[in-house]
């Protein structure tokens, strides 16, 4: 008997966890942290609904927190199997747990004003470095597009999806009654013609498919990311000579701006500008980039074999220390400045931000999305006053955004991808990983076409017969 059970990324974006029982044998694919509540509390991620010690294997999509992120709490309570997943996505995990274990050491104690006095918070971390250096000697690392074989009567191949480096569908063959059946998970989609990273390829026929649904109901504009950039940067850095800050999530999309970015003054299209990546931890992720270079789609591979190092080039400089990041703010020649994290919600954006938001020579430009309570929100709603740093600022800066760098699909991309099933076969479809409107926006548009479609809340189980 098989059954599936959803146990995060239910109803929600974030948390994505599913367990698999296959004739009493569990598989957990993803365990990601649930921000659904804020990054305050974390400890709920600390009570999983199974004994971890129960978990025979854990397969892990890709890399980003909310799908990875939880894992090493599985290592702490218990789990002592090992998890399956990409190379790339071993190596980028791996450096987005420990920078969670620095937030965690961050936030572990926190002062409050309350009146007239200061009360203090004592927030323990969910995991330590440690936890994390246990979880990466489990990984297995799965080549793409190569079954693989788990144990009698189940195998896996992972498939890959775009959305950031290593990031895979998953697709399990598993013979259950005299029968094979098909099972996949789509982790999360990307987009066709996404900057260094190879489009989605074809999830193959199943019988049950777990799909992503976070942009359900939503379409990316038709803006290209060259027009945007270069519009951006005449006008900040050329015309008026001054900043312009780009707010960008460390690993994924850093890396495809700087790309765009070395295209752009490679072909000479505009006078040479300083720039910054101003963040440790890009630094790190955009080395993994370069090792995996033969993953990377053929532009970036012809890009490389023609112009050299996609992500290094004159006017470039990474910054190392916080004093080096620092001195940026007394550099006074027009430059373009990347920091994380794209939310504003902490990192080395702050400095810069509470540097240069009351400054009218100066254009924040954010390529992401930024969810509804973050700095990053109350500037694209067009907050006049903002609080950083116990201060009220003005903001006089230009406030621009794009989606030609969102790493996920739209209502479009995800409709296609499972019209590519055939709906006589697929007997059902269940989505995840999408706030409740997008999720029923994407559920009537695939019913019309002719598919079944479920919607599951937290903790419900199905027989996938």
């Amino acid at each position: 008997m098989i059954k599936l059970t959803t146990w995060g990324a239910a109803q929600q974006v974030t948390g994505s966890m599913h367990l698999l029982e296959i004739d009493g044998y569990k598989i957990l694919v993803d365990c990601g942290l649930d921000y659904e509540h804020g990054n305050n509390d974390m400890l709920k991620n600390e009570d999983f609904p199974f004994s971890p010690t129960d978990i025979d294997l854990v397969v892990l999509t890709h890399a980003h927190i909310d799908h990875s992120g939880n894992i090493p709490t599985l290592v702490r309570k218990g789990f002592a199997g090992q998890v399956l997943c990409t190379a790339p996505t071993a190596r980028l995990g791996e450096l987005l747990m420990l920078d969670s274990v620095n937030i965690f050491m961050r936030k572990e104690r926190r002062k409050v004003k309350r009146k007239n006095r200061t009360v203090t918070f004592h927030n323990p971390p969910l995991y330590l470095q440690k936890h994390v250096m246990e979880t990466a000697d489990r990984f297995v690392t799965i080549a793409f597009k190569k079954p693989f074989h788990i144990k009698d009567g189940i195998q896996v191949t992972f498939i890959p999806v775009g959305h950031l480096l290593g990031a895979a569908a998953v697709v399990f063959e598993i013979e259950d009654e005299g029968k094979t059946k098909r099972i996949a998970f789509t982790g999360d989609i990307g987009r066709k013609g996404y900057p260094i990273l190879q489009d989605p390829e074809p999830i193959p026929q199943v019988d049950y498919l777990i799909s992503e649904s976070t942009y359900g109901g939503r379409w990316h504009s038709d803006q290209n990311l060259e027009e945007v950039l270069l519009k951006a940067i005449e006008e900040t850095c050329i015309k008026t000579r001054g900043k312009l800050i780009i707010p960008a999530f460390s690993i994924g999309r850093t890396q495809a701006l700087v790309y765009s970015l070395n295209r752009i003054f490679s072909k000479g299209l505009l006078p040479m500008v300083k720039i910054f990546v101003d963040s440790p931890l890009a630094n790190y992720a955009t080395e993994v980039y370069r090792r995996f270079n033969s993953l990377l789609n053929q532009e970036a591979q012809e890009f490389y074999a023609r112009e050299g190092d996609q992500f290094s080039f004159d006017n470039l400089r990474y910054v190392e220390d916080l004093q080096e990041s620092q001195e940026i703010s007394n550099y006074y020649e027009p430059c373009i400045i990347i920091s994380s994290a794209g939310m504003l919600e902490g990192g080395r954006i702050q400095d810069h931000l509470y540097n240069n938001i009351q400054n009218y020579y100066c254009t924040i430009l954010f390529i992401g999305y930024c969810a509804p309570g973050t700095l990053g929100n109350r500037l694209l709603r067009g907050d006049p006053i903002v609080k950083l740093r116990h201060r009220d600022l003005s903001v006089f800066a230009k406030i621009q955004r794009t989606d030609a760098l969102s790493g996920h699909g739209d209502h479009n991309d995800l409709v296609n991808n499972v019209l590519q099933q055939d709906n006589n076969k697929l007997k059902n479809v269940f989505l995840v990983h999408g706030e409740p409107i997008s999720m029923e926006a994407l559920k009537n548009d695939l019913e019309e076409k002719g598919y079944r479609v479920e919607i599951p809340m937290k903790g419900q189980t199905f027989v996938l017969g």
